[in-house]
Formats: C-alpha cells, structure tokens, sequence
C-alpha cells in the first residue's frame, strides 16, 4: 500500500493502539489479538501495536493496516530506536513502522533518516513519533510519511498536559503536507473529533479503549475518598 492509498483510507479515522505495559495482565500476545479484533468490530480503521511478535500475530488476524512499533527500555529515545528494530517490525509485516523521531541521540548513534531509508527499502512506510513543531516538520523533510503527536508531553521540555496537545496538532497541520496523526492522552470522543477539527488526518486512541487496568486505577482514583 502507497502511502497515499493509507492516508485515503485513514483519513477522519480512527487508530486503536493495542498495547500493554511490562508486567501488565493484558500483556500477553493472544490477549493483544483479541483486544485487535475488538477494535475492528467496533469500526477501528486501522492497530498500532508494539513488538515484533505482537505485530505480527495481529497482521495475520486482522484484515487493517498495521503501525507497529518497537519499544526497547523507557528512557531516551526507546520507541523503535535503531534500524535493526525498525526492519524487525517491517519484517513482521507493519505497512507502518512507527519510530521515535525526536532530536535526542538514538542509541547505536543512527540517525532518524537512516531508518527512514532503511524502512522505505524494506517496502514499508513510516510514522515519525514527534513532541515538537520542528521536529514534526525536520521528519516530514526526511522522508516520514506520517506524523504524529505521540511524544509531546513525554520529552523534557514539552508541556505537560492531561488531554492532547491540540496546539501541536493544529500547528503541524498547518506547516507540512505530510498527514498528521493526533496521538497521546486523547481520553473522549469529543477530545478525538476536536483533533480532526483542528487539523488532525486522523486519530490514535490506546488508554482510553484497551488499558483495562489503568482505567480501573483511574476509577478508583475517582471514588477514594481522603
């Protein structure tokens, strides 16, 4: 699929990121399938999912594009972090490869660019994972076929926010052509639709609609009185 044909088909869409933490009960690869499977019955337009097992499992059970990603640790640059974890996760059948694309060092010293080219050679398309305007618009001139808000609000220096960071979204909308995609702390519908409103091509819901156990954590939260 060329990366206009998925922008056609993801365009006011939305994503259902189907992930889990380490040590979460959910993170199991066959609870990851059926948490995949529930969102194409409930209209998701495409998965974004992390690991190459857990990509792969999905591609064959489900008939949607998949945005896979590779997170290796959890400091630094950890999502899809080198080119040998982004042609693990193309070799697993993502159309998309999902990687960090922030201006922090990467790990084995590549460059953004590099996994860029090395993606585009694998035959799959990439999604740059950015926290700023200029970040966001330094991986579109790169190459990235998507860009997402994924990590504003996760890097030192980007604001801390307890819904999305809808600036950024309307403010990379309006500076590059590649598609945007809105992703991070986008807790309602009407927080998903005020994203495409601002600009967003399309949306990538994960807490809100497979973490079980942060969503109990939340609700507790909620009704524990001091």
């Amino acid at each position: 699929m060329t990366a206009q044909e998925l922008a056609t088909t993801l365009q006011g869409k939305l994503i259902v990121s189907c992930q889990a933490p380490p040590g979460d009960p959910m993170r199991e690869t066959s609870t990851l399938v059926r948490l995949a499977l529930s969102a194409v019955a409930g209209g998701g337009a495409a998965i974004r999912a992390n690991d190459p097992e857990v990509v792969g499992a999905i591609t064959a059970a489900v008939d949607l594009p998949v945005i896979g990603l590779w997170k290796d640790g959890d400091t630094g640059v950890f999502i899809t972090p080198t080119v040998r974890h982004a042609l693990a996760v193309a070799g697993a059948g993502a159309a998309v490869v999902a990687a960090d694309a922030t201006d922090r060092p990467r790990p084995d010293g590549s460059t953004f660019a590099e996994l860029v080219d090395a993606v585009h050679a694998a035959g799959a398309l990439v999604m740059a994972d950015v926290s700023t305007l200029a970040e966001g618009v330094a991986a579109a001139e790169l190459g990235a076929d998507f860009v997402s808000t994924t990590l504003s609000g996760y890097v030192p220096g980007t604001p801390k926010q307890t819904g999305p960071d809808l600036d950024l979204v309307s403010a990379l909308s309006a500076a590059i052509d590649v598609p945007v995609v809105a992703e991070g702390r986008i807790n309602t519908p009407e927080e998903a639709a005020e994203a495409l409103a601002r600009g967003a091509h399309s949306v990538v819901v994960g807490t809100a609609i497979t973490a079980p156990t942060a969503l109990t954590a939340r609700f507790v939260a909620g009704i524990t009185r001091p």
